[in-house]
């Protein structure tokens, strides 16, 4: 009765989670430090002035207009948030959807046929495994160099490329290790595009949390034949449930053309995005700098009071985030299944072990975006359990 992707759609819950779910049903609380949900942290856009601008957008959706790339107003409003960053966006060539998630889906189906292949950073966000099997793709990996600092290893990345190759997939900065692409790596892909006839899909969504560079290298920038640049106001506004993103196309002029044309017909098809909602956008932007800027900073600011924990421990150590919000901590000779279980069952706190991202054994992976208070609070408990499974392993080391 069910295809054979839904046969592939049915996930077991991980000894990990079972732990959780059976925690809760005890009644326990339990602390999620890798939750990527900003709302549940108490960041939260000013929500009387978000009244008053839905309420202004919604009166001018009154007759149901919709346009295929989405709301000129829009386009004009996020090509405008690019020149304030200098990076040159045409709105006529950007493309209106519910989020970064199907702005993936739109563009697998956009650039690969069934069985064709688009090469993704390893380690990864998990999503992409099933936005790749909806979309009919191969996901195969390049990898980051821990012992580089995450960097990209473009000599692997471009030995990776097959004849069914596409696209490569750039997150940056990137989801978990925080690394931020050099302007140096972003011309090695770019090159690498250009020799392979490949697309750049490059996301961007924690674009507004740079931790230590001052400016985002972007590859809308770069030479590549056709580059895809993927945000939204998930993040970047603490946003997720207005489902407001885009894809906004740069490269060569007849490639763009192309692709915005096969872009439309697959807009058109479903035309998902609130009409009220892009009719907010314009006001949304100019309403929320203080709202962005102030994100931004709260994240800085945690990010200091985690590290002041994190940099004194002797039994793991990290590469420091340059972006985002989360961190990825290695571990000196202990199980990370077992840490991670370990944490969950003694501090009643979520992190997630490094496989869940297909990572090199051994590693932690755990987000700073809380309140600092929870942050004060969380990170030392944590920290001690860690210590006290070194000592009992017997692995207690000053080197990591």
């Amino acid at each position: 009765m069910f295809s054979r992707v839904a046969a592939q759609l049915h996930g077991e819950v991980n000894a990990l989670y079972a732990l959780r779910d059976d925690m809760k049903r005890q009644g326990l609380p339990i602390r999620d430090l890798i939750s990527g949900n900003i709302n549940e942290q108490g960041f939260v856009f000013p929500q009387d002035c978000l009244e008053e601008i839905l309420i202004r957008g919604s009166r001018q959706c009154q007759i149901y207009r919709p346009d295929s790339f989405g709301r000129r107003s829009a386009r004009e409003a996020i090509s405008k948030y690019y020149l304030n960053q200098d990076c040159s966006v045409d709105p006529n060539c950007i493309l209106i959807t519910p989020g970064t998630s199907l702005s993936y889906w739109y563009c697998f189906k956009l650039l690969a046929d069934d069985g064709d292949e688009i090469l993704c950073p390893c380690p990864s966000y998990p999503l992409f495994d099933y936005i790749a099997l909806l979309s009919g793709t191969k996901l195969i990996p390049y990898q980051l160099e821990e012992a580089r600092n995450w960097a990209i290893d473009i000599h692997q990345l471009e030995a990776r490329i097959s004849t069914k190759t596409r696209a490569l997939v750039l997150i940056s900065p990137h989801n978990p290790t925080g690394h931020v692409a050099s302007n140096e790596e972003i011309s090695g892909l770019a090159e690498i595009a250009q020799r392979h006839d490949l697309a750049i899909i490059s996301d961007e969504v924690f674009s507004e949390f740079l931790l230590t560079p001052k400016f985002l290298p972007r590859p809308a920038a770069s030479g590549a034949p056709l580059v895809c640049t993927l945000n939204g106001f998930s993040k970047m506004f603490a946003l997720p449930g207005l489902k407001f993103g885009w894809v906004a196309l740069s490269g060569e002029s007849e490639r763009v053309r192309q692709a915005m044309r096969s872009l439309e017909l697959i807009s058109d098809t479903f035309l998902p995005v609130s009409e009220i909602v892009q009719a907010s956008v314009h006001e949304i932007f100019q309403h929320g700098e203080k709202t962005r800027l102030d994100f931004a900073q709260r994240i800085r600011e945690c990010w200091e009071i985690a590290e002041a924990y994190l940099k004194s421990r002797h039994y793991c150590c990290y590469v420091r985030p340059e972006g985002g919000f989360y961190v990825t901590l290695r571990l000196r000779d202990l199980d990370e299944e077992k840490a991670a279980e370990t944490i969950l069952r003694e501090n009643h706190l979520l992190v997630h072990p490094g496989f869940f991202y297909d990572m090199d054994p051994n590693h932690l992976v755990l987000s700073f975006v809380q309140n600092p208070a929870i942050i004060r609070e969380a990170f030392p408990e944590m920290l001690k359990t860690l210590d006290q499974l070194a000592n009992y392993e017997g692995q207690n080391s000053s080197e990591c």
